[in-house]
């Protein structure tokens, strides 16, 4: 089933890496805390997986669980973590910033997006909470971001895929639209046929 599929799985240590890569993952997406939607990992869990990784490994920069509005001294966290991803040789870091009304922090993506050249970017799940998704897809795509993760502005991918399939036709091969969250083995093949989508997210417990 796994090899079917461009599968990017979800980890948050190493033991969970070995068994993803074994299963046929592509691609790793590092981070901690799943409990509050995933946390930057620490450095040493970070050279750790890149040390045992055998496929790309992207990197989660989120400060802290909650919201998606940062601080200047949270954005400062963040730009620091994406150098020390950089030096740690991550593909890319997995990114993403609201401002209080709800649309894409433009000001503080635009930093964060500079700060990660030569890497590749994904705006991640932020875009499910965002006031307009149309608009913030249009912002993401402004930004020359590499690859949108989202649910579909829905609690999960399946739930939102008619809205993934209009974001892939919309996208029209500038960016990957990646389906994440509530990815199973048992609806897979219905959100790849629903969407077009070619990349799909999902958590280590699909490659278990």
């Amino acid at each position: 089933m796994s090899m079917e599929y461009f599968l990017e799985s979800c980890c948050t240590d190493v033991e969970q890496i070995r068994r993803a890569q074994e299963a046929g993952a592509r691609r790793i997406e590092l981070c901690e805390k799943l409990a509050v939607g995933g946390v930057t990992p620490s450095a040493e869990l970070l050279k750790a997986a890149i040390s045992v990784a055998k496929v790309p490994v992207n990197v989660l920069v989120r400060p802290r669980g909650g919201d998606f509005v940062f601080s200047a001294a949270e954005a400062d966290t963040m730009l620091r973590d994406i150098e020390l991803c950089r030096e740690a040789g991550a593909a890319a870091v997995v990114i993403g910033a609201l401002d209080s009304r709800g649309d894409v922090d433009m000001p503080l993506m635009r930093r964060l997006c500079d700060a990660a050249s030569g890497m590749s970017v994904t705006f991640h799940r932020a875009f499910d909470v965002c006031a307009d998704p149309l608009a913030a897809f249009e912002d993401v795509l402004a930004l020359g971001c590499d690859r949108l993760l989202t649910s579909g502005h829905e609690s999960d991918a399946f739930k939102g895929r008619f809205f993934i399939a209009e974001l892939v036709e919309r996208a029209a091969g500038r960016i990957i639209v990646m389906p994440g969250c509530g990815v199973r083995r048992s609806n897979i093949a219905r959100i790849a046929a629903d969407t077009g989508a070619v990349e799909f997210h999902a958590s280590s417990a699909f490659f278990d």
